[in-house]
């Protein structure tokens, strides 16, 4: 027989210091034994010095960074782009497009989503990282490397063991990136980065004049956690009750699940933001529903910014994230859309996030994050070239020389 462990368990309360919580005397606790404070002495205790000063090299030209060639891509980067490490590169060059990595995970408790740069960097093989984007998009006949100034950006600095003292030097940089008019693209890392990422688009392009789509399995506007006001499920909420941006700038699209429960619509509700659910795609069909979307986008802020988490996809799509949810959204739903919201809008910055490479199996979900980025530059690059017909195929995918068979 099994022992209960009923005796084991008195024998633990009984021990000095475990006693029933409801009997321990209370202890007064002040302010400064309840936190340790930082060592301001610390040479690395800003996290953009540490990362991102560029003082000691002042003799170097403003511009890009190449950093190899097709089959000996040296350093690895998004793409397999050039380098640049500062504005004045970014202005030098005309660059159209910064890809900037995230790396933070504490905003969910549980490490792995800030190797999301790195696994996206590495693409399927450094080959694959480095070829991608110089053939045309197959469905459009639009090559995004060709039309497109792109650049890696590197890192934005980040404070390793806090997601509040990471939130101001990303915040700085995807700002920097918008001053020059450039479009950020910000790989994460988990959701807490839409914080940053917004207010700084926001403080660029003003608050009343940037929509945001959101997609998601969740909805990411929760209350306070265990004392911490920004995580990964807070940064809309955030957001809004700072003034950075009016909900009824916010798109919501993919909620499902049990979370917003009944408190987390009536305050959408109350801050006038629009959502589409599952249930709504279930009942309505996709493709109506991909319209009201694409119409809600047109006809909000003039500028446009794209947060998608990776678990709006179904974890058959995307089983590398840190809370999966069933039933979510398809590839083949998803890529259009994204594309076309991208060539239709005047896009001001996009942030992928919480894809966990350490939870990945077989690269699936690191495949098709790689292919969300690639839809999104195809689209920036559609409307750099004037295509920005709703639902354009390029006719040679489409149709071949056939007579009719009617």
């Amino acid at each position: 027989m099994r022992p209960t462990i009923a005796p084991i368990l008195f024998m633990f309360m009984m021990l000095p210091g475990n006693a029933n919580p409801q009997e321990r005397p209370l202890t007064v606790v002040d302010h400064e034994d309840r936190y340790i404070p930082m060592d301001t002495d610390d040479e690395y205790r800003d996290p953009w010095e540490a990362m991102r000063d560029q003082r000691e090299y002042p003799d170097r030209e403003p511009g890009l960074i190449p950093i190899g060639r097709l089959y000996q891509p040296g350093v690895k980067s998004f793409f397999g782009l050039p380098l640049a490490l500062t504005p004045e590169d970014l202005e030098a060059a005309d660059v159209d497009v910064a890809i900037m990595g995230a790396p933070i995970d504490l905003g969910f408790g549980f490490r792995g989503a800030g190797k999301g740069p790195d696994a996206l960097r590495a693409g399927i093989t450094g080959i694959d990282s480095s070829t991608s984007g110089n053939l045309p998009h197959m469905h459009v006949g639009v090559a995004w490397k060709r039309s497109l100034v792109a650049v890696d950006y590197g890192n934005s600095p980040i404070d390793l063991l806090s997601t509040e003292r990471s939130m101001p030097p990303v915040r700085k940089m995807v700002r920097e990136i918008a001053e020059t008019g450039t479009i950020p693209v910000i790989v994460g890392g988990d959701h807490s980065l839409e914080y940053p990422n917004v207010a700084a688009i926001t403080d660029v392009y003003g608050k009343e004049n940037v929509s945001v789509i959101h997609f998601d399995a969740h909805f990411d506007a929760g209350g306070s956690e265990f004392g911490h006001m920004i995580s990964h499920g807070q940064p809309i909420r955030r957001l809004v009750d700072d003034g950075h941006i009016s909900g009824a700038n916010y798109i919501q699209v993919g909620l499902r699940g049990y979370w917003p429960g009944e408190e987390g619509f009536k305050w959408m509700r109350e801050n006038n933001m629009r959502y589409h659910t599952m249930a709504e795609i279930e009942r309505d069909g996709w493709d109506v529903v991909m319209d009201r979307v694409m119409n809600e986008a047109l006809g909000a802020g003039e500028y446009l910014y794209i947060s998608f988490d990776v678990d709006v996809l179904d974890p058959a799509y995307m089983p590398g994230t840190g809370t999966p949810e069933s039933g979510g959204l398809t590839p083949r739903e998803v890529f259009p859309l994204l594309r076309t919201l991208c060539s239709e809008n005047r896009m001001v910055g996009f942030d992928v996030v919480e894809l966990n490479p350490l939870v990945d199996p077989g690269y699936t979900t690191v495949l098709n994050t790689h292919r969300l980025l690639q839809e999104c530059l195809t689209g920036i690059a559609m409307r750099k070239e004037g295509i920005t017909e709703r639902g354009y195929h390029n006719p040679l995918t489409v149709e071949d020389n056939r007579a009719d068979p009617q």
